[in-house]
């Protein structure tokens, strides 16, 4: 319980926020005993008590209310919803009580006094029975009281649990690890605060200070009355939080209520905290998630969090998943991969697991990659250098055939999108991707034409990637791109540069390190024939990599693919990194690269192909250095120099 003199009590979060107006701290104390409802659902006992306080270390009521309630039943849960928090107890708090009425129980026909007592105080009762002996000692060894108390020295110790909003679907654990260590503290767009600890035998851990719970009972009641309002039907509409806040106040509208309203309708909830965090890539919940926490990458760094889902909260995220992607998730199709967008404007990439392949609900969140990266950009915040992108614009300027390789979160989709800008604006562009992450919108707006088309394997609507390509051919004379390339894509690909899709760019992203790593995948892993891997005409790795900084991504190497035609495929390394960036081997300037050299026209020479290598890189270098590197200003910039 967030007591009044913890670190962690509600006034004194309040303080450490700068809410203290938003919290009335006698509030609640003030208000009337009321009636104590107690739930059973199947074996997780739930009490209710409306609209009063609850305090199960210091108030010897609720200690009889919990006891009195476990002396029918067993339970293996223990939950309390009081004044709009629903507090998450542990096991030895739950072995406590529990052992507690079955004491009572035995010891009611041979001590009364200890009988009633434990009741209320059973901590106590516990050392009585320590220094006793005889047959009333069997009792509390017999109804595992004297375990249950052993080494506990006060009810604070012991009566740790978990909290959260009671419409949150996810609670908050506050007390800190011992031998934590501050690290470093910042405040959240929503107001939340961030404090992140090292620990001495453990990964570090993510403190989130939730702005929720830093309101006072008065706000927090207000807040699960609008909620109320809008699920019910009362208020509706794009400003149906603000309008819901003004319903339930007949008052003005309250600005943070009505932005932790939204939070919990039109919002994702914790994801929409953790995403505000702007070094935050992914956000992990693995099953079971009843034991495991939330965990985050930050800036590259896997940390542990104090947050947990409530089964309840990750059962209501897969139902919004599946009305929002459209695809089923169930034991029958129990692997989900989709698209959320959080209120902020973050774009998440979603995959989910459920029964029978996961014991539980499991999701894994990753941030979109940015669909504003041009060329220029990548060079401005020092991914490539403007030589390298001049080559790689070239070649899509030229239609080639080219893999964007890396391992997770190196950037290829990030990568292959910003290629996108570099096909010519008439060049009509077909999409395959099963999870839409590509620049479709923004490519469009710089008048690209570009149709996306989603392949799935659920047996819902979506399209497979075989049926995705002839499709895909049939929509008109053009590029060919294929978000993604795990399986059954791979075949897409090839097939696709062995008709040549009319003689356009093909494009993918793969996993892989460098063009050998990814021959072998294609080719072992994937069963492409070596004859129809050589049809790529480059593979251009991302890279991952640490800095003080944090982590950032580069170019780390551009290889062309040599096929005999029989079969045997070689690499010519074009540029490589160099321990600052992807610079020349000289192939390409010694005029040796056959890749550049089969994609110069009849009516050019090698040298006329590098000369408008070397003035792509000098009109790419001033658009970086003058800033000019949106989107927009790069497409009109584009056909100028065209």
């Amino acid at each position: 319980m967030l007591d009044s003199n913890s670190e962690y009590s509600l006034g004194s979060l309040a303080a450490r926020a700068g809410f203290d107006g938003y919290f009335d701290s006698d509030s609640a104390d003030s208000a009337e005993t009321s009636p104590i409802e107690t739930r059973w659902d199947e074996r997780q006992l739930t009490i209710v008590t409306d609209g009063t306080s609850w305090d199960l270390a210091d108030d010897a009521a609720d200690r009889r209310t919990v006891v009195e309630a476990l002396q029918d039943r067993t339970a293996t849960q223990l939950t309390v919803e009081s004044d709009s928090l629903e507090y998450v107890y542990d096991d030895r708090t739950l072995d406590l009580f529990a052992a507690a009425a079955q004491y009572h129980d035995l010891a009611s026909n041979r001590d009364g006094q200890l009988a009633e007592e434990v009741v209320t105080d059973p901590l106590t009762v516990g050392t009585k029975l320590r220094e006793r002996s005889g047959p009333i000692v069997e009792v509390g060894q017999e109804s595992g009281l004297l375990a249950a108390t052993d080494g506990i020295d006060s009810y604070e110790s012991l009566v740790d649990p978990m909290v959260g909003l009671t419409i949150a679907g996810y609670h908050v654990k506050n007390t800190l690890p011992t031998g934590a260590q501050l690290r470093t503290t910042r405040t959240l767009d929503t107001q939340s605060k961030v404090r992140i600890y090292d620990r001495p035998d453990n990964i570090p851990l993510y403190y989130i200070d939730l702005v929720d719970l830093n309101l006072s009972g008065d706000k927090r009641r207000l807040l699960v009355d609008a909620y109320e309002a809008i699920a019910h039907g009362e208020v509706s509409g794009d400003k149906a939080a603000s309008e819901a806040i003004e319903y339930v106040t007949e008052d003005t509208d309250d600005p943070l209520l009505a932005s932790i309203l939204r939070k919990y309708t039109t919002g994702y909830g914790i994801l929409e905290e953790f995403f505000s965090d702007p070094e935050i890539t992914d956000v992990f919940a693995t099953a079971p998630i009843d034991i495991n926490p939330l965990r985050v990458t930050v800036d590259g760094e896997s940390m542990e969090t104090n947050i947990h889902y409530s089964p309840t909260g990750v059962g209501s995220l897969g139902s919004r998943i599946r009305r929002t992607s459209g695809r089923a998730f169930s034991r029958a199709a129990p692997t989900v991969d989709a698209t959320a967008d959080l209120n902020n404007g973050v774009g998440l990439r979603v995959a989910g697991v459920t029964d029978p392949v996961s014991e539980g609900v499991a999701f894994a969140f990753r941030e979109k990659s940015d669909d504003k990266f041009t060329l220029p950009a990548l060079i401005k915040n020092g991914t490539m250098s403007a030589q390298s992108a001049a080559f790689l614009s070239i070649a899509m300027d030229r239609n080639a055939a080219a893999l964007i390789a890396g391992t997770r979160g190196a950037g290829k989709t990030t990568l292959l999108g910003t290629l996108l800008y570099e096909l010519r604006p008439e060049t009509r562009t077909v999409i395959i991707e099963d999870t839409p992450e590509l620049p479709v919108r923004p490519l469009q707006e710089v008048g690209r034409d570009i149709q996306a088309l989603r392949t799935g394997d659920e047996g819902g609507l979506e399209l497979s990637p075989a049926d995705a390509l002839h499709t895909a051919l049939r929509l008109g004379d053009g590029a060919l791109v294929v978000g993604e390339i795990r399986g059954e894509e791979a075949q897409v690909l090839y097939e696709a540069m062995r008709v040549g899709a009319n003689a356009n760019a093909v494009l993918g992203t793969i996993h892989g390190n460098g063009a050998e790593d990814v021959y072998e995948r294609v080719v072992s892993d994937l069963d492409v024939p070596p004859s129809s891997f050589g049809a790529t005409d480059l593979v251009v790795t991302m890279q991952s990599y640490e800095t003080p900084d944090g982590r950032k991504r580069r170019l780390s190497a551009i290889e062309g693919v040599i096929s005999d035609g029989e079969g045997n495929i070689s690499f010519e390394s074009l540029y490589t990194y160099d321990g600052q960036r992807a610079s020349p081997t000289g192939r390409v300037q010694r005029g040796e690269s056959r890749f550049l050299d089969a994609i110069t026209a009849p009516t050019e020479s090698y040298a006329d192909l590098l000369t408008a290598v070397d003035e792509r890189s000098d009109h790419l270098k001033t658009l970086a250095m003058d800033g000019r590197t949106s989107p927009e200003e790069v497409a009109r910039a584009y056909v100028q120099h065209r």
